[in-house]
């Protein structure tokens, strides 16, 4: 199975989209998938298991999820107690602030979870859930009213939810419970993929790397991130590409052998394929 690349209008002149109190089922839920957009995603009844980056986590209601852009993410529903959550996807150009003399940014929390790989938010009080709650709410109603001006208060909300996100999020997230389904040489191999992406990354490779089998490591990693080994490393390369091309003065070829593509025609054919655009036009135009 190919990730799943969730497809959002780049030229919208309003980037933002709302999946209201959604129910899903294993058989309806998406697949591995990646985005530019950003994802968060409150959980209000039923059970799951989140798949974020590189770990596993436990969904239970009252649970608050981020998501930053470009992070490979998938949900696993309880087959007989699945989740009903509501996703607000939005682009970081719908919230980018004025610099009023203050350090703060309405995508600090995104910035947090990303930093520490942490992208469940635990520490957040009942009343503060409720918050949430209550300004996703007065999101959906002024999707369903579309009175004058709803896409400004749609806006304003959104930027009440970051706000107080950003405020309550603690210095780092770590620590967090992670579901148990993932046993510890599978995040350990996940964590050495992210950290070493010009590393030798086939099968063979992680398998000794993990002390199991070839065929019992490519079963596992299936079973848990729904990607098999080779879409997996490439899709992490393709990710560490992006990044580098809009933070480093590196060359294209660079980049390519920095992200371990032995070749750069086939770093571009890859880029291409997941992005739908070359490196250099994704460099131009991002």
């Amino acid at each position: 199975m190919n990730p799943y690349r969730k497809r959002f209008d780049a030229h919208t002149p309003f980037p933002f989209e709302c999946v209201y109190r959604d129910t899903k089922s294993a058989q309806n839920e998406l697949p591995d998938h990646i985005h530019d957009w950003y994802e968060l995603v409150y959980i209000y009844s039923g059970k799951g298991t989140f798949f974020i980056d590189q770990t596993f986590y436990d969904a239970v209601p009252g649970d608050i999820f981020l998501i930053p852009g470009n992070t490979i993410h998938r949900s696993f529903p309880d087959s007989n107690d699945p989740k009903t959550s509501t996703a607000l996807f939005f682009n970081a150009s719908l919230v980018h602030s004025p610099r009023l003399g203050d350090s703060f940014s309405y995508l600090r929390c995104f910035e947090q979870a990303k930093r520490h790989k942490a992208y469940k938010l635990s520490k957040a009080s009942a009343e503060e859930k409720q918050q949430l709650v209550d300004l996703i709410d007065r999101i959906h109603l002024e999707e369903m009213d579309k009175l004058p001006g709803n896409r400004l208060a749609i806006l304003l909300h959104l930027q009440q939810i970051l706000l107080f996100l950003g405020r309550i999020l603690a210095p780092s997230e770590e620590g967090q419970t992670v579901s148990s389904t993932a046993p510890s040489w599978m995040t350990a191999v996940l964590t050495y993929i992210d950290e070493h992406p010009s590393s030798p990354l086939g099968l063979s490779q992680l398998a000794k790397r993990a002390s199991v089998t070839p065929a019992h490591f490519s079963r596992v990693f299936k079973k848990l991130t729904s990607m098999n080994v080779t879409e997996y490393v490439t899709t992490k390369r393709i990710i560490r590409a992006k990044e580098l091309l809009m933070e480093s003065d590196a060359n294209i070829a660079e980049i390519a052998e920095q992200c371990g593509f032995e070749s750069l025609p086939h770093f571009h054919r890859m880029f291409k394929k997941l992005t739908g655009m070359t490196p250099s036009h994704y460099k131009r135009n991002e």
